[in-house]
């Protein structure tokens, strides 16, 4: 379709954004003959999951210094004096790193729309717990956290007893969903996961933060039925899609190249692409929306769709960027024969490891350690991504927390700090809101790990679109094109 003649056509669907929750919409309709516009008022691809180049960064950071709405906010660059950093497009940092779990709804929808041939995944490896030293004579430690029946036997870190509750716990969470499982853990749904550990298994502090983190819990207090939900998917991820990983991670910024795969499946199925134009006005009538876009022009709609930049109620995390001027190595080694080399490695620092202005974190520090096989950075560096919940010294905290790990990774040669992006990101909306043709899709979530309900707004609003004549069973299932490679599919 002509880009002159988009003020002439009735769109059935104006997607305004490209987040993952738009591109996947855009994907779903790729099959649909439907008329769609997808625009974005910024100029690149992602909204809050994109993934920056370091110029890109320092204009995201001008421009929230002048902006007073969002989700991000506080934002700053620091470059220390130090020589490493290379050219800015060497670099591809993302805004907000998720793992994708083998088990994830949403790599089985990337499978049945044949979209993931055109994404490269990668393993993710070790999840390590920082060991801060007791005494004087100790040095800090990373200790890799067992989460197989192989790991458990194999480790040294925990004692035979320990093993034996842990092995217990594991093979628990696999029949967690059994009705006599289910007796046990019901009473505790609701309560934090920690009092069900210390309660039923009788778990040492040193177990219970080994399970914790597994969960990815931000503030460490996740109920018990999510919990255990959490670490279920976790081991049966496990060996999926090869030995020695549970979760992936998209190569090239993760999540934003998820939506640059969908939104090029939406232009090859017929869509038109707006970047830098958003929604200025709207006047609705009875049957159409007419549109003013911040480019200038007037489009008429029956549905639009929207990302909810509203703030939710949930606490804000802090996260802080790091570009490091050393592979790394230690982190990112496979532990089982046949695996392959993990490019993302998973650190937590527990509460209280940490020590700022005479006081003790009293939240986890979460860091994805990404290797240059990511392609977010160029060989011999890597990339830190740590977050926390926001608090009044939080970013404080990230400081010594990324001081700290780099000590701990080498004391006698400390990998140097290249460059540092900082910024708060505050909690969406969790629920979708439709209001006559607007609908809102939920804002992303602060999940370290692919959140998969998220999913089903999209699913909602693809039903909006294609209306009732469409069978559920066809949402997302796309054969091969007649000659046409997959390839080609999404070019």
């Amino acid at each position: 379709m002509a880009m002159g003649s988009i003020g002439d056509t009735l769109w059935d669907v104006v997607i305004c954004g490209t987040g993952l929750q738009q591109s996947l919409l855009a994907l779903s309709l790729s099959r649909s003959g439907k008329n769609i516009l997808h625009i974005d008022p910024n100029d690149y691809y992602g909204g809050a999951e994109a993934a920056f180049s370091l110029q890109e960064a320092e204009s995201w950071v001008d421009r929230l210094a002048t902006e007073d709405k969002g989700i991000f906010r506080s934002a700053s660059i620091t470059k220390p004096d130090v020589a490493g950093l290379s050219f800015p497009r060497a670099y591809s940092l993302a805004l907000a790193p998720q793992l994708i779990h083998a088990r994830s709804e949403l790599l089985s929808q990337l499978v049945s729309s044949r979209a993931y041939r055109q994404v490269e995944f990668l393993a993710v490896g070790s999840f390590y717990i920082f060991k801060a030293p007791i005494g004087p004579e100790q040095q800090p430690s990373l200790v890799r956290i067992p989460s197989t029946r192989e790991d458990v036997f194999s480790t040294t870190a925990i004692s035979a007893k320990a093993k034996r509750g842990l092995m217990k716990f594991l093979r628990f969470v696999l029949e967690y969903d059994s009705p006599e499982q289910r007796d046990v853990w019901k009473p505790f749904a609701d309560k934090p996961l920690v009092d069900f550990l210390q309660e039923h298994f009788k778990m040492d502090t040193e177990l219970k933060t080994y399970i914790i983190t597994l969960t990815l819990s931000l503030d460490g207090r996740i109920s018990t039925e999510d919990g255990l939900s959490i670490i279920h998917r976790h081991l049966a991820s496990m060996g999926h899609f090869g030995p020695g990983f549970a979760a992936l991670y998209p190569k090239w910024g993760g999540i934003s190249e998820i939506a640059q795969v969908a939104c090029r499946a939406g232009a090859v199925g017929g869509a038109v692409y707006m970047l830098g134009a958003g929604v200025k006005s709207m006047a609705t009538a009875t049957d159409e929306i007419e549109l003013e876009l911040t480019s200038g022009d007037k489009v008429k709609t029956k549905l639009l769709v929207r990302g909810d930049e509203s703030v939710g109620d949930e606490p804000s995390i802090n996260r802080l960027v790091a570009v490091v001027g050393s592979p790394l190595k230690s982190l990112f080694e496979s532990t089982i024969e046949g695996a392959p080399t993990p490019c993302v490695a998973v650190v937590a620092l527990p509460p209280g490891s940490l020590t700022t202005s005479g006081e003790a974190n009293t939240d986890p520090v979460y860091v994805f350690a990404h290797s240059s096989g990511t392609g977010e950075c160029p060989n011999g560096q890597s990339v830190l991504y740590l977050s926390t919940i926001a608090t009044s010294n939080s970013k404080e905290i990230l400081s010594r927390a990324l001081e700290t790990l780099l000590s701990a990774l080498d004391r006698d040669q400390v990998p140097q700090c290249l460059y540092q992006l900082y910024y708060e990101q505050a909690a969406g909306v969790k629920q979708s809101r439709l209001d006559g043709m607007i609908l809102d899709l939920p804002g992303p979530s602060l999940s370290l790990s692919m959140d998969d309900a998220s999913l089903n707004h999209v699913r909602e609003a693809w039903k909006k679109v294609v209306g009732d004549t469409v069978d559920d069973a066809e949402y997302m299932v796309f054969t091969a094109r007649e000659h046409v490679d997959d390839d080609d599919d999404y070019e």
